[in-house]
């Protein structure tokens, strides 16, 4: 890059947007050389910034038009429950459109470019800004229910936050380093994620870590949640209406998962438990992002200080923190 920062401002507008450069001529004028040309563009695409809206369509078309198909076929298929004693296994259509782009991957049947990979990954935090938005809607809409909801789904936050002390530990103990800050800061869903993007930047190890468990929990949660739920249930240890309130943990299709398998175990409260846990769902969606700010991210930077060094010796690894 160095080569590159001696350019002037002239020469770099020209490789962004002169697209008619066609003899060799004209390149080297332009470049110096064709291999600089080479590493120029390389470097661009790189950071995936386009002179306008019809080049980006141009390079980037396949990306829309696979997302679109995948959408469709996932819709399509819908919801499939799979009965489990007395609950059940509930497959969302994210769990297919998951499965459709993983298979459409480099590493398998190489629909997809790794060039294409990355382009895509820069746009996670543009494809769930919708769906941020809709939350801060709802949010505002049932500011009364938060309201009336009283200290018990509020505090209720707190419990989230208890899981980082035993993620922390797991995720550096698995060989993890900044990647685990943003892969147990939370629950890793649609506003989490975008949070971490905002504060460490999309390339940076923590939106890595971020957005890993959002595809896994995408993929697996919400089978886990239907069968956890279940499972406690069965055990009796806490009233119907507690695990209503403990399936809204910020997650949509987690929590509709863990609420279609309450309300077969029990159906005759089948409304207070789905009540409950829209309630809590609403809560977890406005605290929850702000637990994760003042509290979730600091003490997972707090932990990752104390327990790194620990763990890299464990694993006979150098310490990060040692090294800088």
């Amino acid at each position: 890059m160095s080569f590159f920062q001696n350019w002037d401002s002239d020469r770099i507008q020209a490789v962004r947007t002169d697209r008619k450069i066609k003899t060799r001529n004209e390149k080297v004028a332009v470049y110096g050389s064709e291999r600089n040309r080479e590493m120029m563009e390389d470097t661009f695409m790189e950071k995936y910034t386009y002179a306008s809206l019809k080049e980006r369509i141009k390079a980037e078309y396949r990306i829309y038009l696979l997302a679109f198909l995948f959408i469709l076929i996932a819709d399509s298929i819908g919801q499939i429950k799979i009965p489990l004693g007395p609950g059940n296994f509930i497959l969302f259509p994210i769990f297919y459109a998951l499965i459709l782009g993983v298979l459409a991957g480099p590493q398998v049947t190489k629909i997809m470019k790794k060039k294409e990979v990355k382009a895509a990954s820069k746009l996670v935090i543009v494809a769930i800004c919708p769906f941020i938005a809709k939350l801060g809607i709802n949010a505002g809409a049932s500011l009364e229910t938060v309201l009336s909801a009283g200290p018990a789904l509020i505090l209720q936050e707190f419990g989230n936050l208890g899981t980082i002390l035993l993620a922390m530990p797991l995720a550096l103990l698995l060989g993890l380093k900044r990647e685990a800050i943003g892969a147990t800061h939370s629950i890793n869903r649609e506003t989490n994620l975008a949070l971490i993007t905002d504060m460490y930047g999309s390339d940076s190890p923590e939106a890595r870590g971020s957005l890993s468990i959002y595809i896994v929990g995408g993929m697996v949660g919400t089978i886990y949640f239907g069968f956890m739920v279940s499972v406690i249930a069965m055990l009796n240890i806490f009233h119907p209406y507690a695990l209503g309130m403990a399936s809204g943990v910020g997650a949509g299709i987690m929590m509709a998962s863990a609420t279609a398998s309450l309300t077969e175990i029990y159906p005759a409260m089948a409304d207070k438990i789905s009540a409950l846990a829209s309630a809590s769902e609403t809560i977890s969606g406005i605290d929850g992002i702000y637990m994760a700010i003042f509290i979730g991210i600091p003490l997972c930077n707090f932990l990752y200080r104390k327990l790194e060094p620990k763990f890299a010796k464990l694993r006979h690894e150098k310490s990060v923190q040692t090294e800088k």
